[in-house]
């Protein structure tokens, strides 16, 4: 079982991209997607400083894989998918149908969590234009996993989301600009000021939701490393772990004991786990729950 560490969901500044990946080349981590999935406007990186971090991942012996933006809006996002795309020296994450298009019977390619594959028929479908590995839908819980592994068509490796805040929603609007009262094309870039995302609370003060400019996150951390042994049952091939500000390299040793059936210490999280999808609980839930005391 190999662990990935997915792209990176956050505005940071250049200097912090560069020095979070130079931390990540030690670790135990096997894959890393590389790129901007969220939002266009977020410029600290270029296409060139993406393949730089690629080809640097490269030589220290990790899987360098470039993520497409998810929600493309404008003929420039377009133009930046389609070149992502048409690079062949790494392998790429499609994370919309466009860039799936590009890709069919051309090369192999990751199928994102956001393509929305739930049965078997689409998971088959996928797998001819050319999947070489599909990420669970985030929602999917245990058992139609399960039916799905049952079914997976020959050579199509299995990723599953593991760690970190769930990506619910995208959105044509910016609401890190709402929240600071600025138009989305004047944003100030407001987002910069929340490395983990802007959490939301209830009117009774309890975390609810993160925003993350035109993505909307879980505020609760999803967190499957109790469930490793249990993944690995299920024939799972790559555990994602998504980027946060602090303690990234701690997540991944624990991820990397786990399946190594070795000791491990409960790594650090920007708020409280959850489990619930995969259990088929709510999301926000953290299954088993507590006994009462």
């Amino acid at each position: 079982m190999q662990l990935a560490l997915g792209p990176l969901l956050y505005y940071w500044p250049r200097d912090t991209v560069f020095a979070f990946y130079d931390a990540m080349a030690t670790t135990a981590v096997d894959v890393v997607y590389l790129g901007e999935t969220v939002c266009s406007r977020r410029h600290e990186l270029r296409q060139a400083d993406w393949l730089a971090l690629a080809h640097m991942l490269r030589d220290a012996g990790k899987q360098p894989i470039l993520s497409t933006q998810v929600l493309l809006e404008s003929t420039a996002e377009v133009a930046q998918m389609n070149r992502i795309v048409g690079q062949r020296e790494f392998m790429v994450e499609a994370n919309d149908m466009g860039a799936v298009q590009h890709l069919a019977g051309q090369c192999a390619f990751v199928a994102g969590p956001q393509l929305n594959l739930f049965n078997a028929a689409s998971l088959a479908w996928m797998a001819s234009l050319g999947a070489a590995r599909w990420v669970m839908p985030l929602e999917m819980q245990r058992d139609d996993l399960r039916a799905l592994q049952a079914t997976r068509p020959a050579g199509l490796q299995t990723e599953v989301f593991a760690h970190g805040r769930l990506p619910l929603a995208f959105s044509a609007r910016c609401f890190s600009a709402r929240h600071a009262n600025r138009p989305k094309d004047d944003c100030g870039f407001r987002c910069l000021d929340d490395p983990d995302g802007l959490r939301l609370h209830t009117r009774e003060g309890a975390p609810f939701l993160v925003l993350n400019g035109t993505q909307t996150q879980s505020a609760r951390v999803h967190h499957l490393l109790a469930e490793v042994p249990e993944l690995r049952a299920l024939g799972v091939d790559v555990l994602r772990l998504s980027p946060q500000s602090q303690g990234m390299a701690q997540v991944i040793a624990a991820f990397d004991a786990a399946r190594r059936d070795l000791p491990m210490a409960a790594p650090p999280m920007p708020d409280a786990p959850c489990n619930g999808y995969w259990h088929g609980q709510p999301g926000m839930a953290q299954w088993p729950q507590a006994s009462p005391a």
